[in-house]
């Protein structure tokens, strides 16, 4: 591993690589989806099309995020998928921390102020959509439980609060409380065959 620190806004001198194009996801209903994330989230529609001649294998619409854009596909035939594996149960921050499967998405994290937190996740509730406590991510507490979710510390680098979609996608709105530094990246990445040893840290984890 290179151990040079990354900092954000650093230039990729392998690839010029300019941030998300497009995160593309599968939806069980794109009328639902519209109404949840255009008409709640207020996000724009750029582009929509049909898939296939006449759409018989479904569509696509991509909603702007203020750089780049968020994608759903609706298949007809798609599988359901399973709560738990595919998606989370409940957001994050609303008992044990949810784990999902390998090769699935946890969450999509949608950058905002954080300073606009409180503001926005009330605007949400306002609207119907069940919300997470605003959880402060930080270097001496857990990142989630009772301990955590009003816990303020100088080393707080993120602060966001959690939600899911009408597909069960869990949503974050999130936004970074400090410039990184060298001591954020200190971490050896971990290896498959580690897991058995990380027992105990799970267990912490999940309490």
């Amino acid at each position: 591993m290179d151990r040079k620190l990354t900092t954000m806004g650093e230039v990729n001198q392998k690839f010029n690589i300019q941030g998300i194009n497009h995160v593309a996801l599968v939806c069980q209903d794109m009328q639902k989806t519209v109404d949840f994330y255009h008409g709640i989230l207020g996000m724009p529609i750029i582009k929509t099309y049909e898939i296939g001649p006449n759409g018989k294998f479904g569509q696509h619409f991509f909603f702007d995020i203020g750089g780049g854009s968020l994608a759903f596909f609706w298949f007809p035939d798609a599988p359901a998928g399973i709560s738990g594996i595919t998606s989370v149960p409940s957001p994050m921050g609303q008992g044990k921390l949810t784990m999902t499967a390998l090769g699935t998405m946890n969450h999509i994290a949608l950058n905002v102020d954080a300073d606009m937190l409180d503001e926005y996740r009330e605007k949400l509730e306002a609207a119907g959509v069940e919300c997470s406590p605003v959880i402060h991510h930080n270097d001496v507490a857990p990142s989630t439980g009772p301990n955590a979710l009003q816990y303020v510390h100088e080393t707080n680098w993120v602060s966001g609060f959690y939600f899911l979609d009408p597909n069960g996608i869990q949503i974050e709105l999130a936004g970074f409380t400090r410039q990184f530094n060298e001591t954020d990246v200190l971490s050896t990445p971990a290896k498959a065959e580690d897991a058995a040893s990380w027992a105990d840290k799970r267990e912490t984890l999940t309490t």
